[in-house]
């Protein structure tokens, strides 16, 4: 167990949390990132970044985390790579494990991101960067008049084929039901959609390609008909999942585990615990706007430790 009590603890190290760190070692907090076994968030199986202000030929996904860590090292953030196994925010200062190793700290900043579901098929993930894709808004320019597939049948399938037909030539919607299960408007505007075709009662069965996606293989559910297609790009968007398990519903979180957070602010609905990023935004999950909220997480932590010495 350390004796020491933490200022701040930020646990998650993706762009959230790197930029809460630089912020409050800025403020002479001296904060500790816990920034877990895979290191650098979404962004490290993610090849170009395009849309990040201040690189305007682009950067690379993990280039541009490495940098970012750099720059919160040099203002003295320290850094522990191994998973928080749990945490106890019943009483302060707070406790968090590694495992048997204890930590304590007045504040918390939570930024650990949200996973995209994947169907765990073995070339999904060694094409993932490479021609699979869980987000439209971040990929779909490299895409421009060619022709990919979206997988799901939710609102954000939905969304995800929409925001592609301003790239792709042809946009696939492939659906293992018969309708669709998102909501009526959005369902409704891909079906209406020129640029969208879509295959029901099928699944992805895999994804062909040696260094770039070629084409997958889809299964119909009602013949087993397994057929191949031509494809550029495939882009999975059966949803995303907060990685909040650890927390063990000590916070107020929304139906989907989101965690809720104040009005405009970082605040959680415990004093004190704040959360940045993916975790706590489930509508725009970008680079950029998880910065943002990192940045705000660390200036209210700072304010919260003045109010509350």
């Amino acid at each position: 167990m350390s004796e020491k009590i933490e200022n701040v603890v930020i646990i998650g190290s993706g762009p959230a949390g790197l930029t809460a760190a630089i912020y409050a070692a800025r403020a002479n907090l001296s904060p500790l990132m816990i920034e877990g076994e895979e290191v650098g968030g979404q962004l490290m199986t993610t090849t170009e970044v395009e849309n990040f202000p201040g690189f305007a030929e682009g950067i690379q996904g993990p280039e541009l985390m490495d940098v970012t860590r750099r720059q919160a090292a040099r203002f003295k953030t320290r850094f522990i790579s191994k998973n928080v196994t749990k945490v106890d925010l019943s009483v302060r200062p707070f406790k968090i494990w590694i495992g048997s190793e204890l930590h304590q700290a007045k504040t918390i900043i939570l930024s650990t991101g949200a996973s995209a579901k994947y169907l765990g098929l073995p070339n999904e993930k060694r094409l993932l960067g490479r021609g699979v894709s869980a987000c439209a808004t971040c990929d779909g320019a490299f895409f421009k008049n060619q022709q990919v597939a979206v997988i799901g049948g939710g609102d954000t399938a939905m969304e995800e084929a929409n925001f592609l037909t301003r790239f792709a030539a042809k946009v696939w919607v492939i659906h293992r039901r018969d309708e669709f299960r998102a909501s009526k408007i959005m369902a409704d505007r891909v079906l209406a959609n020129p640029k969208i075709e879509v295959i029901w009662d099928s699944e992805l069965n895999d994804v062909l390609g040696e260094q770039t996606v070629s084409g997958i293989k889809i299964k119909n559910l009602k013949t087993n008909a397994v057929t191949e297609m031509k494809m550029d790009g495939v882009f999975i968007a059966i949803g995303h999942r907060p990685n909040t398990a650890f927390l063990a519903d000590q916070l107020k979180t929304d139906e989907t585990g989101y965690i809720i957070t104040e009005g405009k602010s970082t605040y959680t609905s415990i004093p004190g615990v704040f959360a940045a990023g993916d975790v706590q935004d489930s509508h725009y999950r970008q680079a950029i706007t998880a910065a943002g909220t990192g940045c705000m997480a660390a200036m209210d932590a700072e304010r919260w430790l003045d109010d509350n010495p």
